[in-house]
């Protein structure tokens, strides 16, 4: 049976709980993945998620920080979670779908603003939460598997808006890059999103500090979709929902869709 999943950094999903709820109405993933939701769990506004269809939730939340849930019309089942360099965020949580398959939703650490970790803490954070992922699959080869999230990279030349001007700037520096190709590596794993549109300029991130974000059109690909060799064939319809960054008081990331026929 297919299902359609989807990825959102969302920037608070109390505030932003009305353009989740727009977002079930209008395209109705099977799965929605939330990242940063900056909320406990028991505060994520879980009813109306419910009333929409949203049946079943797993999540891991702290107090206006970080936070990941699993939202799902289909059964799930809470598969545990990873402290990635035993940072104490919650940036990770899995479930698994009756049919065997796990959805790892990760938001990795956006790495402040210089990139050099003897001078930014934040920096040398992320490039141990990526490397403790990439050790992870490493130990343990994920099979069945689908990973989605805020990974805060832009691996590609045409994941960003300008490959030259953003080689110094953190997502997209090679050292970054490196990091994310190995976790990648690690797990086998397939960018679905590449795999369905392996050519051409793809953003799912632009910044609030644009005066006119949709004319300048300065974005990233920070959101992916990834899924192991074993199912990888089986994603497609990959797709940016673009318009939802022009919605009121938007989040500054937008929707990331991909179908498996699974």
């Amino acid at each position: 049976m297919p299902f359609t999943l989807a990825t959102w950094n969302i920037n608070s999903v109390r505030l932003r709980e009305g353009l989740v709820a727009r977002l079930m109405r209008e395209e109705g993933p099977d799965i929605l993945c939330l990242q940063e939701c900056k909320s406990p769990v028991e505060k994520i506004p879980f009813e109306q998620f419910q009333a929409l269809g949203y049946t079943h939730m797993v999540a891991r939340g702290q107090k206006g920080y970080n936070g990941v849930a699993i939202l799902s019309k289909l059964p799930i089942t809470d598969a545990g979670s990873d402290d990635f360099a035993g940072l104490g965020h919650a940036r990770h949580v899995a479930a698994r779908l009756e049919n065997g398959v796990v959805i790892h939703n990760c938001y990795v650490p956006a790495g402040g603003d210089i990139p050099d970790r003897t001078e930014n803490e934040k920096f040398g954070q992320k490039l141990d939460f990526l490397t403790h992922m990439r050790d992870r699959f490493h130990a343990d080869r994920p099979e069945r598997s689908i990973l989605v999230g805020d990974l805060n990279i832009a691996p590609r030349e045409d994941d960003v808006w300008s490959h030259k001007q953003l080689l110094k700037i953190v997502s997209h520096t090679p050292i970054e890059v490196e990091h994310l190709a190995q976790t990648q590596e690690a797990g086998r794993w397939v960018d679905i999103t590449r795999q369905d549109i392996p050519q051409g300029l793809l953003y799912s991130w632009w910044s609030y500090r644009a005066a006119d974000w949709d004319a300048a059109d300065k974005g990233r690909r920070l959101d992916h979709i990834w899924a192991t060799p074993d199912i990888a064939s089986a994603g497609h319809g990959s797709r940016i929902l673009r318009p939802c960054r022009g919605w009121d008081q938007p989040s500054d990331h937008v929707p990331v869709f991909a179908t498996f026929d699974l």
